[in-house]
């Protein structure tokens, strides 16, 4: 990028050093594992500034990393502060990465496997910017109900950012697929905690991988990467969730065939027709592509507002894997009123919306955003529950009392 913001030169030399590292994490919380995710639910969590370049974010464990950015930073714009943004590891992650000696290895079913420096993959082809939305598989598991294990997110692991660097494609031709290729797969410098445990490796199929908006990113925002965030290089698949997007890129494998590790054939899966919470044994297809939502932002349940008076709500909506149609306000007595949609940053980003009610006439009652998308991908009024409480997207509901 020109202007002075985000050059391969402040790529290569790490937001200002050859090494960038996280003292907080590599000191001060070294040796802890721990999950805060409560019992009672998401609602009672500590927020923390004790993240390197992170502001207040929910606690759900330390080790490794899991942030949350409460619902207070969605009020404003569609972009979401870096500092502000969830961050999820599945593994260990590495509290120093030098740019300088950063190599990303590409093979597999390649014409001739390479290894890239941080340089060699920044001229590897035009670069491009993308704003996307990064959202948890999980986002919203602890609102699950019945209850589901896993972390006890509320709405808050996703965010949306500008994110800069090369297409998946031009980094490949720099190894040349080869004829048969159908999967593109790949693994960071994170590192399991227990012996045994698997390595978090993640594939996308092939037409994905072409895509002209699949980046292997070294910008978020007009910055490098944040170390919580990935530095020096990430994989951005717009419209699908965050699992398949890489962090601390390290290596780049083509596959003939399917994926068989544990990551795509066994996690990250959903039932592939609904089920009730006693089913044991289902078959199951893979999580990928990233169901509508919207969610009210200017209120929160329980509030307080101002009857005879006229009541202006406001949010954010996504499309999910395509761009947003529109966003409808429903609620109980066939209540459904069209929004106004604000800017359009592109198909896959936040979009923010805006309605007004011309006066209250009394308490509204489970109230929520419907949100659709181009493709005629619409939000449901009921839990679509899985034992793992992936892809949540039912609508939103919240009481406001009028006086």
């Amino acid at each position: 990028m020109d202007g002075g913001k985000l050059t391969r030169r402040t790529l290569i030399a790490g937001a200002g050093g050859a090494a960038l590292t996280a003292p907080v994490l590599g000191q001060k919380l070294a040796g802890h594992l721990i999950d805060l995710g409560l019992p009672g639910g998401p609602s009672l969590r500590p927020l923390t500034p004790a993240f390197p370049g992170k502001g207040e974010m929910i606690v759900q464990r330390i080790r490794p990393p899991l942030l949350e950015a409460p619902m207070s930073v969605f009020r404003e714009g569609v972009i979401t502060p870096n500092d502000r943004m969830f961050v999820r590891w599945n593994w260990d992650m590495p509290t120093s990465v030098k740019a300088a000696d950063h190599r990303v290895a590409v093979g597999g079913a390649v014409k001739h496997a390479v290894s890239l420096t941080l340089d060699e993959i920044a001229s590897a082809g035009e670069h491009v910017s993308v704003v996307a939305i990064n959202q948890c598989a999980g986002n919203g598991r602890g609102l699950s109900d019945p209850r589901v294990t896993g972390t006890q997110w509320g709405n808050g692991a996703m965010g949306c950012a500008k994110w800069t660097g090369v297409r998946l494609k031009d980094v490949l031709a720099k190894a040349g697929v080869a004829d048969g290729a159908a999967r593109v797969r790949f693994a960071g410098l994170d590192v399991p905690l227990t012996d045994g445990a698997p390595q978090f490796i993640k594939s996308i199929p092939m037409d994905i991988a072409m895509r002209d908006d699949v980046l292997v990113a070294w910008g978020m925002n007009d910055e490098p990467l944040p170390l919580l965030h990935g530095f020096p290089l990430r994989i951005v698949v717009p419209g699908w969730f965050s699992t398949y997007w890489v962090k601390m890129l390290a290596t780049i494998e083509v596959l003939t065939g399917e994926d068989d590790s544990y990551y795509v054939a066994k996690s990250y899966r959903v039932p592939a027709a609904p089920i009730t919470p006693d089913e044991k044994d289902f078959e199951t297809v893979a999580i990928t592509a990233m169901p509508p939502r919207a969610f009210i932002t200017s209120h929160a349940d329980g509030d307080v507002v101002a009857k005879g008076k006229p009541l202006v709500l406001e949010g954010i909506a996504m499309g999910g894997e395509a761009a947003l149609a529109k966003v409808d306000l429903v609620g109980e007595r066939g209540l459904e009123i069209p929004c106004s949609l604000g800017p359009d940053e592109g198909p896959f980003a936040f979009r923010r919306w805006q309605v007004t009610i011309p006066e209250v006439t009394g308490n509204l009652a489970q109230i929520g955003v419907r949100a659709a998308n181009v493709n005629g991908a619409v939000q449901p009024e009921s839990l679509a529950w899985n034992p793992s409480g992936y892809a949540r997207n039912v609508i939103e509901r919240i009481t406001l009392r009028a006086q």
